[in-house]
This record gives C-alpha cells, sequence and structure tokens, in this order.
C-alpha cells in the first residue's frame, strides 16, 4: 500500500487551473475594452458626446450599472449616495429593454434628487 501513495494525481490541479484561465481571461475582456457591450439605440439629432458625471447603464440581460459598477435597481439609491446631486446622470439604455424598465430606473434616479438626467443614444 505505500507503494501507491508515491504518485501525485495532477488531473485536478489542472482542471483548477484551467477553470482559473476562463476566468481570468473573462474578465481581462472587460478590462481591456473598459465598457460592457450596449446597443445604444440611433437617433440623427443627437448632442454631441460629452462626459457625464454619473453613467448608469441598463444591459439587455437585465443588468444595471453605476459608473460599471453592477447594482440592482433596489440597490441604485444607496450607489447615488454621496454624489452630489448637482451632477448630470446620463443613462445608457440598450436599445432592447422595455420602457417600463427604463422609465422606473429614471424615476428612481429622480427620487434621489437629481434633476439634469440625459439619455445617451449613438448617431
Amino acid at each position: 500500500m505505500d507503494a501507491d501513495l508515491h504518485e501525485i494525481n495532477v488531473v485536478p490541479l489542472v482542471d483548477v487551473m484551467l477553470v482559473l484561465l476562463v476566468i481570468v481571461l473573462t474578465t481581462a475582456s472587460f478590462v481591456s475594452t473598459g465598457q460592457i457591450p450596449v446597443q445604444l439605440a440611433k437617433a440623427q439629432h443627437a448632442d454631441a458626446s460629452q462626459d457625464p458625471g454619473v453613467k448608469v447603464v441598463l444591459m439587455a440581460d437585465g443588468g444595471l450599472t453605476v459608473n460599471d459598477r453592477p447594482v440592482t435597481l433596489a440597490d441604485l439609491p444607496a450607489a447615488l449616495t454621496g454624489l452630489p446631486r448637482s451632477a448630470q446622470v446620463v443613462v445608457w439604455a440598450d436599445k432592447q429593454i422595455a420602457l417600463q424598465r427604463f422609465v422606473g430606473t429614471v424615476d428612481a434616479i429622480k427620487g434621489q434628487g437629481f434633476d439634469r438626467i440625459g439619455l445617451r443614444v449613438e448617431r
């Protein structure tokens, strides 16, 4: 029986390393682009792009981010706490989301005292 214990089984180690590699490569793609993919609606008469004070992204898969930090709609007021109420909030809404979800998010932002809310679109 002692002879069997001299071998090291590397299969579990290789499995764990492959999973870690997949996780690193997946997160690295978000870090390298710096953005979460959102297909914006198009408008012919959109204003020139400006740097938003607060960036709120509504994704087609149901995700929501505030300044690139994932949050839920219930946590949105807490994520906006501490930000100046005079800051411009720009909502980046995927063109596939339901109108009610967009309206609910804007309503939650206005409920926190933000008056300058814009919608980001593509030309």
